[in-house]
């Protein structure tokens, strides 16, 4: 009996999800899960970079869900069940070889990376419908809540079984069913869990691992434009120039983000903290067009503006959206509204910037875009900074 307890707390077994640990810190593993991810994110960017067409833009939508489908599922079971053992490390480990292999796949030849991507996606498919089913067997008060995600898996798996014998038309139809499938389960198993009189809520660790995604893309978007910059022959005072205007319109939108998002708590309820896990979906693809677009800006700056233009709106939109699913402290409750309102409004102002195609020169969009975000981070800043004075606070006294 004695042997057996020292093999279970050797193998480590998940943890039960009722087991809750408040302020969990991220750990280095899963880090290092995420960076494997940001080599995923850079093959499929890089890719959408070489094919900016209607198709291109499809495929990396289907390429994305589907990565950041692995990557929520692996970290949401890692913040649920994880531990020090060694079962915790090799499901990490195995999920970071299959997307690693991902990596490798989607570059290859036109006519077969179709193939290639489905198999790999099949095997982490597989994969994570084993990581919830297994928690069953250590758990069986867990498999009520388990099933909606194994039965939903593993029909998502035949389906894309299926793709590989069909024809490329039916991939438009079999690719959006997997992504319901797979997205669906969470707000079957909080139905299940309000039966139970059970409430599970998006942990303070798991929201910062979100931030950490986002802040994956953004240097992407970094990338994107050090990539744009080294494509230009001459690098002269107008490359420099473009270069600044560049960062520092992906700055303005790190600003706003971060500012708006980042150090608050989701609204309690499990339906609530996976609706903003999907929002955060195309907050990202948006940020992934900006990315793959850079590479070519510089050369080609009005081929692409019309996708920044509609990518920043789509931006901002879903941060309006998402700040009303988060919680604010209480003296701030009267002015997140006015604060969603313009961000909105700013998105409404690129939608209409873009649809009038003013053609003009890659600096100078840049410079009107700078100049669309800055005016709503100095509204954001005169009535956040204003509300602290009314109340005679300091910045550093909001969380109190």
């Amino acid at each position: 009996m004695k042997f057996e307890k020292v093999s279970s707390a050797w193998w480590g077994p998940p943890k039960n999800f009722e087991t809750h640990q408040k302020e969990r810190r991220v750990s280095w593993l899963e880090l290092f899960f995420d960076l494997v991810y940001l080599i995923a994110i850079a093959r499929i960017t890089h890719h959408l970079a070489a094919h900016l067409n209607a198709a291109g833009f499809l495929e990396y939508i289907c390429l994305f869900t589907l990565i950041f489908w692995g990557w929520l599922n692996g970290s949401l079971h890692h913040d649920l069940h994880g531990n020090q053992g060694l079962r915790t490390r090799l499901m990490t480990l195995w999920q970071m070889m299959v997307i690693a292999a991902l990596a490798i796949v989607v570059d290859k030849d036109p006519g077969e990376h179709h193939q290639y991507a489905t198999i790999v996606f099949m095997i982490m498919q597989l994969f994570i419908t084993y990581q919830w089913w297994s928690v069953g067997l250590y758990d069986k008060s867990h498999r009520k809540y388990s099933w909606p995600y194994t039965t939903f898996y593993l029909i998502s798996f035949g389906l894309m079984a299926l793709s590989l014998v069909v024809s490329e038309s039916w991939l438009w139809v079999i690719i959006p069913l997997v992504a319901v499938l797979n997205y669906s389960p969470p707000f079957i198993s909080h139905i299940i869990l309000q039966r139970t009189a059970k409430q599970l809520d998006l942990s303070s660790s798991m929201f910062e691992r979100l931030g950490l995604f986002t802040i994956i893309v953004f240097g992407e978007l970094v990338l994107g434009v050090v990539n744009g910059i080294i494509e230009i022959e001459v690098l002269d005072f107008s490359a420099w120039l473009n270069f600044a205007l560049a960062i520092s319109l992906v700055f303005a939108l790190w600003w706003i983000f971060f500012t708006m998002i980042a150090r608050r708590d989701a609204k309690k309820n499990f339906a609530r903290a996976s609706l903003l896990e999907l929002l955060y979906i195309p907050a990202l693809i948006a940020l992934s067009f900006l990315a793959a677009g850079f590479p070519s800006y510089f050369g080609e700056a009005n081929s692409v503006q019309n996708l920044f233009g509609y990518s920043i709106a789509a931006f901002l939109l879903c941060i309006s959206l998402l700040i009303g699913l988060l919680e604010y402290p209480e003296i701030f409750k009267d002015i997140i509204k006015p604060m969603r309102l313009s961000i909105f409004i700013t998105a409404i102002v690129f939608v209409v910037f873009t649809l009038f195609d003013f053609k003009l020169s890659g600096t100078a969009y840049l410079v009107c875009a700078i100049v669309m975000l800055n005016i709503e981070i100095l509204y954001l800043n005169s009535i956040y900074y204003r509300k602290l004075s009314k109340e005679g606070l300091a910045p550093s006294d909001e969380q109190s």
